[in-house]
């Protein structure tokens, strides 16, 4: 089970984007990474191809931030939290926030 799955909103705790808030897009498991919403953009020179009729010059992209960058948006303190896991009484594994140990909502 994830710490962070995609719709969950994160902060940035590292790099040129520090403390900006995003939604998850997706997330890259086997390279430990998610992409975020208007997060970590960059722009891709592109060619265009007339035959699939795609044009070309310079887009802008979210890149792939790694997971240890982020951390999930607690909104009942309004900071960023950790994620821990508990196990209900009907036997369903849950994410909860460390700092109040209320569940996350997703």
């Amino acid at each position: 089970m994830n710490k962070i799955r995609k719709g969950d909103e994160v902060v940035v705790l590292t790099g040129r984007d520090i403390g900006k808030r995003g939604v998850v897009l997706h997330v890259i498991r086997e390279h430990n990474k998610v992409v975020v919403e208007n997060i970590n953009m960059a722009r891709r020179h592109t060619r265009g191809n007339p035959m699939q009729g795609t044009p070309g010059g310079i887009i802008e992209k979210e890149m792939p931030l790694d997971v240890s960058n982020v951390a999930i948006w607690n909104p009942v303190t309004n900071k960023a939290d950790r994620v821990g896991f508990k196990t209900l009484e009907d036997g369903r594994k849950v994410r909860v926030f460390k700092s109040n140990r209320e569940v996350v909502d997703v």
